[in-house]
C-alpha cells in the first residue's frame, strides 16, 4: 500500500469515506502534462473528479481546455475560472435552453457542445440565436464504439456544413471518442487509432477545402491517452483524459504506458461483522463504491490477506479469506476503487489527507445535475 494511504487519524473517520490525496493529484497531473508534451495539448474530463478544487489545481497548472458531460459540471467549471469548456454530450430538451443561460452567466468562458443530428444541431440553433448568443460546436464521430456520435463520411460532412450555416454556432472540429479501444497491449491501441484516424483527417481536408474550419480533434479518453499524446504530426490533436486525476485499481495494473500514475483516491471502511470463520463484511457496499464492473473488480483492499468477494450489497462488502480471524468489528481497513469516476459521484463530499491526516473536506459539486442554471 502507498505510504500516503495510511491515516494516523483513522479512528476519528466515518465509514465508508472517499480520502483524495491532493499531492499525488498534483504529481498526476504533471505527470501527463508531461505526457502530452504540455498543457495546450490536453482538454481533460471533469467527469472523475467533479469538484472545484481540482478544477483549479488543473487551471494552476496551465490546463485551460476542458471537457465535461452535464450542464452543472459546465457550470462548475466556468465557476472555477475555465476559459474553454466542451459539453461533450448530446444538447436536448432543456438543456438547450440551459446552455444559453450558461453562456449568459459567464461570458468569460468559451462554451462548445456536441452535435451529431441534423435535427438537433437546427434546434440548438434556433434557441441560441433567439437568445442572441453564439455556441461553439464539434462534430461528435463514431469511431466504432457506437454509443453516440455520426459514422465518418458524407453525411458527417453535410451535417458540419449545416453547422457551418446556421445563426448561432460556430464550427470548432471533432471529436474522436474510442472508450471501446481499450485492450491492454498499447500496440494494440495504436492499431486501432491508425485504423480510423486516416478516414477522419480526410474528411477533416474535405471540409477544410470547403472553407470550414477544424481547428481541433478532441481524442480518446484515459485508455488510448498515451497513443494520442503520442502523435505530434497532426495539427489541433487535444487529448481528453478524466480517470488520472484519482486514478484506481481498474485502469492502474492495465496499462504499463501509464506508468507514473498513481491512485490518488481511498476509501475508508470498517469490518462490521465476522460472520463466519472465513468471512469478514465490511460497510462498504454499493452506496458507497460503483458497482459497474464486475464483482470481483469493484474494490482492491489494501495490505489485505488473499481473498475473494462473495456479495455486495447497499451497505455491505462480504469477502472470504483464510485470514478472517486476523480482523473484528471496527478494524479499519483501506481498499481502491474498481471504477473511480461513479464512486466519486456517491458521495456528497470527500475528505483531504496530507501528511497522514485527514486536513480538510471538498464538495462534489458537480455530482448533482443542477447547481443554479
Amino acid at each position: 500500500m502507498h505510504p500516503a494511504y495510511t491515516l494516523s487519524d483513522a479512528a476519528t473517520v466515518f465509514s465508508p469515506a472517499l480520502v483524495f490525496f491532493p499531492e499525488l493529484i498534483r504529481q498526476n497531473i504533471a505527470r501527463v502534462t508531461e505526457m502530452a508534451g504540455g498543457p495546450a495539448r490536453l482538454r481533460p474530463h471533469v467527469k472523475t473528479h467533479k469538484t472545484i478544487e481540482i478544477a483549479k489545481m488543473l487551471l494552476d497548472a496551465g490546463v485551460t481546455k476542458h471537457k465535461c458531460a452535464t450542464i452543472a459540471e459546465a457550470e462548475m467549471l466556468a465557476s472555477a475560472g475555465a476559459p474553454d469548456v466542451l459539453i461533450a454530450y448530446p444538447l436536448v430538451g432543456p438543456n438547450i435552453e440551459r446552455a444559453g443561460a450558461l453562456i449568459r452567466k459567464f461570458p468569460g468562458t468559451r462554451f462548445s457542445a456536441l452535435i451529431d443530428d441534423p435535427d438537433m444541431t437546427r434546434a440548438l440553433s434556433s434557441a441560441i440565436k433567439a437568445a442572441g448568443l453564439e455556441i461553439g460546436v464539434v462534430l461528435d464521430l463514431d469511431v466504432g464504439q457506437h454509443r453516440t456520435g455520426i459514422a465518418i463520411g458524407d453525411g458527417a460532412l453535410s451535417l458540419y456544413e449545416l453547422a457551418g450555416s446556421l445563426p448561432g454556432l460556430r464550427p470548432e472540429g471533432f471529436q474522436l471518442y474510442d472508450g471501446h479501444n481499450n485492450q491492454p497491449d498499447r500496440a494494440e491501441r495504436e492499431k486501432a487509432v491508425r485504423e480510423f484516424i486516416q478516414p477522419v483527417l480526410e474528411l477533416r481536408a474535405k471540409a477544410e477545402g470547403k472553407g470550414i474550419p477544424v481547428p481541433r480533434l478532441v481524442c480518446g479518453g484515459t485508455p488510448s491517452f498515451p497513443v494520442y499524446a503520442a502523435i505530434t504530426d497532426v495539427p489541433g490533436i487535444e487529448c481528453s483524459p478524466g480517470t488520472f486525476v484519482l486514478h484506481d485499481a481498474g485502469y492502474g495494473p492495465k496499462y504499463a504506458d501509464l506508468a507514473g500514475i498513481t491512485p490518488a483516491a481511498v476509501l475508508v471502511t470498517r469490518v462490521v461483522s465476522r460472520p463466519t470463520a472465513n468471512r469478514v463484511t465490511l460497510d462498504l457496499g454499493n452506496k458507497a463504491v460503483a458497482a459497474d464492473p464486475v464483482l470481483e473488480k469493484r474494490v482492491t483492499l489494501l495490505d489485505f490477506p488473499e481473498y475473494k468477494t462473495v456479495g455486495h450489497n447497499e451497505e455491505h462488502l462480504i469477502v472470504e479469506t483464510a485470514g478472517a480471524s486476523a480482523y473484528k468489528p471496527g478494524d479499519v481497513v483501506y481498499a481502491l476503487p474498481g471504477h473511480i469516476c461513479p464512486t466519486v459521484a456517491l458521495h456528497n463530499h470527500v475528505l483531504i489527507a496530507d501528511g497522514g491526516k485527514v486536513v480538510g473536506r471538498w464538495d462534489v459539486a458537480s455530482r448533482v445535475r443542477v447547481l443554479t442554471v
